[in-house]
């Protein structure tokens, strides 16, 4: 498969406004698109409480210049995407901490089908598909339940549903929780917090960028509810393991040796899982996309995605 070389220059890359996807159910998925749509498409599924944006704009040009047309959108309860209903009590989200039963408003499978259904509205049969966190769980299941739609797999930062691996340290769980003020620099002031527990210590990203960020982030809409849900659909996924052993998409694994939201463990055993995955550790990156990795993230979705051939 041919494609164009990687380059850090988008000022060539065509980039969409924001646009509403109606997906099944009532709900509507807002997305953007990079590059040309006459490439293969790349779906950039994001982790929880993640907005499209924490996909730096950057990076996706990058990826649009690497050959790819570069889908990335808000999953439901996140950004301008549809804020569904059901309300999680923090009491449930520790009941489903430690292992005890608990029914999620949606889950894993439902936002994978979300998924789906924005590459029906595009009229995209099959993708390449990456996920972070949260988004690489619901970039699995998509492999799983409908491998002929996903030409390639990259799984990022996550983990296969097995409750012994992969799992957050107990450190951040009040930090997580924290009750916050209701207004934009009280969510700014949090999510400042959060970063630094969980941000990469190798590649530090400046304090005046997270809060850029964050500010952005609000400006798109934060539901703090949603991420409850989001939150309570991670805990009560499936254990992936046994299926993701029969699965025959080109996998793609990249880590950070230093993630303290998703234990590292979770990245080895989604590679175990996975006949001939591919696999990229990195010491000291995190629960973050710092720019300093953006070409070594291009790079090796690429090179995997170029396995479909």
């Amino acid at each position: 498969m041919s494609h164009r070389p990687t380059s850090p220059e988008s000022s060539d890359v065509i980039i969409s406004g924001e646009l509403l996807a109606p997906i099944c159910s009532g709900v509507e998925i807002c997305y953007q698109t990079f590059g040309d749509p006459e490439d293969p498409p790349l779906l950039l599924v994001m982790g929880l409480g993640g907005p499209m944006t924490w996909w730096d704009a950057e990076l996706c040009s990058q990826l649009a210049a690497a050959g790819f047309y570069v889908i990335r959108y808000d999953n439901r309860d996140t950004g301008r995407s549809t804020k569904v209903d059901g309300r999680v009590r923090r009491s449930q989200l520790v009941r489903a901490f430690v292992g005890a039963p608990a029914r999620a408003p949606y889950s894993i499978d439902d936002l994978a089908s979300d998924a789906f259904g924005l590459l029906d509205h595009l009229d995209i049969s099959a993708a390449h598909v990456a996920g972070i966190s949260m988004g690489g769980m619901i970039a699995q299941t998509m492999a799983l339940r409908a491998p002929e739609r996903v030409l390639s797999l990259a799984s990022i930062m996550s983990t296969t549903g097995r409750r012994s691996v992969g799992r957050q340290h107990p450190s951040l769980l009040p930090a997580l929780l924290a009750t916050r003020g209701p207004g934009r620099e009280d969510y700014i002031r949090g999510s400042l917090a959060v970063w630094k527990l969980i941000g990469s210590p190798r590649f530090q990203q400046p304090e005046d960028k997270l809060r850029k960020r964050a500010g952005e982030t609000w400006d798109r809409g934060v539901s703090r509810a949603g991420v409850m849900r989001q939150m309570m659909a991670v805990l009560t996924q499936p254990d992936r393991t046994a299926a993701l052993g029969h699965l025959v998409v080109p996998t793609l694994v990249m880590h950070g040796l230093a993630d303290r939201m998703v234990h590292i463990s979770g990245g080895r055993a989604t590679a175990a899982a996975v006949p001939g995955a591919r696999v990229v550790f990195i010491e000291g990156w995190g629960h973050d996309l710092p720019a300093p990795l953006f070409t070594t993230f291009t790079r090796a979705i690429r090179s995997n995605a170029d396995r479909a051939a």
